[in-house]
């Protein structure tokens, strides 16, 4: 192969790889900043607008949890007559149903228990209650997190827009405690997609919520497929696809403990690449731009190519910059020389893990290297079939 050759692919490699972790944040900042030069920032709510909603919560076994979590929905600043609270337990086999069943109910609090005994997923449990929602707004939560008590008036706020059809809340990981590398590598990787949600927002719209914690207009749910991996993603992108815009809200905060270590975190790691290739082939048609260009454009940019291209391009860079250096070429001596110092950082923030020990300049790179790694896992698992629609927990710390 010539060094021509060579050197496009290097060039190529280390373009996707700096864009799809870097570049695309810096794009959009820049982009946000011309849009508030020229149409500003003002954004006026309606504090009256208080539109009823059925705060949905889906629990498999969360008997270690599921109690304080009544107890925070309970203390939402949101008037009781509006607010219907679904627990979903299909398939708990410990006492998370007997624990919501019989949990004490404040007067004028409207808590419903649903339950069946088989378990086929998420998905296929908020599918079976939606029916029974008559509410215009729907939130969902995980059972495992826990909501500031204003996150419901800062999410219906934006329902008054009727060009909003998802409003997607802030996903925080508990660190005050943490002693593991994968504690502060899942915080700081959170703080950062937080900071790219919002300028994705502000921009056009989110590119997908997060299960922790997202709403839907109601009439505009529509069935996903029972085997579908990331449901929460595909709902609120199949309502983006329609033309409706996902709106980001950080004061609305979903806050839970990070994994309890890495070899858990690489659980939902997996599970959450290979729904993101299944998510790729059934999203299909908004890889091409000719209905929403700009949705099209962050889907690509913030998802697509951190699925499938970035992950690629890290191995290609490196034996290409490993021939190139080879060459006798300074700079692609140095830049080896950078890309060795970065995976033998990786490398020291793997071994203080399993000593529990935490240095953060070591965590970031590390974690970055377990992410990809999770990518081809979850690649091969997507492509395999074998990734199932029921959650492995991950056990928190």
């Amino acid at each position: 192969m010539s060094i021509v050759t060579l050197k496009a692919i290097f060039f190529i490699s280390l373009f996707v790889v700096f864009y799809a972790y870097l570049g695309y944040g810096l794009l959009l900042f820049v982009l946000i900043r011309l849009k508030r030069l020229f149409w500003g920032t003002k954004k006026e709510y309606d504090d009256n607008f208080l539109p009823e909603v059925t705060y949905m919560v889906a629990a498999f076994n969360e008997e270690d949890w599921i109690g304080e979590k009544i107890k925070n929905s309970f203390e939402f600043d949101y008037p009781k007559d509006k607010i219907k609270f679904f627990f979903v337990t299909d398939g708990s086999s410990d006492s998370t149903p007997q624990v919501v069943e019989n949990y004490p109910t404040p007067p004028g609090v409207d808590l419903q228990l649903f339950h069946q005994p088989e378990r086929r997923g998420k998905i296929a449990a908020v599918e079976r209650v939606m029916e029974f929602v008559k509410t215009p707004i729907v939130i969902y939560s995980d059972a495992n997190t826990f909501v500031n008590k204003d996150a419901i008036k800062n999410i219906t706020r934006h329902y008054k827009d009727e060009k909003v059809g998802a409003v997607a809340g802030e996903k925080r990981i508990a660190l005050d405690n943490a002693r593991a590398a994968n504690a502060a590598g899942e915080g700081i990787y959170w703080k950062y997609e937080s900071t790219l949600k919002k300028w994705d927002s502000e921009f056009y719209s989110v590119v997908g919520a997060a299960g922790e914690l997202f709403s839907i207009r109601t009439n505009l749910f529509e069935p996903v497929s029972s085997d579908t991996i990331i449901e929460d993603f595909v709902m609120t992108m199949t309502i983006a696809k329609n033309g409706y815009k996902v709106v980001y809200e950080p004061e609305a905060r979903a806050v839970e403990n990070a994994s309890a270590s890495v070899k858990e975190e690489l659980k939902r790691k997996i599970r959450i690449a290979a729904g993101g290739i299944q998510a790729i082939g059934r999203l299909a048609p908004m890889l091409l731009p000719f209905k929403n260009p700009i949705l099209t454009f962050q889907y690509i940019s913030h998802r697509v190519l951190r699925w499938t291209l970035a992950p690629l391009a890290l191995p290609i860079l490196l034996i290409v910059n490993i021939l190139l250096a080879n060459e006798g070429i300074p700079f692609f001596k140095y830049m080896l020389w950078c890309q060795i110092a970065f995976y033998v950082m990786a490398l020291i923030g793997y071994i203080l893990e399993k000593r529990k020990m935490k240095f953060k300049a070591f965590f970031v790179p590390y974690y970055f290297c377990v992410m990809n790694y999770a990518m081809y896992r979850g690649f091969f698992r997507a492509i395999g079939g074998k990734q199932s629609v029921l959650w492995e927990r991950a056990k928190r710390s």
